[in-house]
């Protein structure tokens, strides 16, 4: 199990990222728009790093739905490997089955 600290601190990011999205995507588009003026730009470019940092998507961590292990990861499942491992041997995951050749 990971520390419940780095849990929650990951659940209060990805709250973040959800309260920002909107405005970020503005800025950014602001940004990236060929017709803006560079005072635009600048000024968009200054409110997006006037932003919380933790608001950004690339600070949210991947971590497991069941023990919070943040490495060793499986997106298609929200687990890790280990969880992953335990749950496909018990059959609980449709869909899966163990193979060998």
């Amino acid at each position: 199990m990971a520390k419940k600290s780095s849990v929650e601190k990951n659940n209060r990011r990805k709250l973040l990222v959800a309260k920002y999205a909107q405005k970020r995507a503005e800025l950014k588009a602001i940004v990236k728009r060929a017709s803006s003026s560079m005072e635009e730009r600048l000024e968009a470019q200054n409110q997006l790093s006037a932003l919380p940092r933790n608001s950004s998507p690339v600070r949210v961590r991947n971590r497991c739905a069941l023990t919070g292990r943040a490495r060793g990861y499986m997106g298609l499942f929200k687990l890790s490997r280990i969880m992953f491992r335990e749950l496909a041997l018990q059959g609980v995951l449709p869909g899966v089955k163990k193979t060998s050749w």
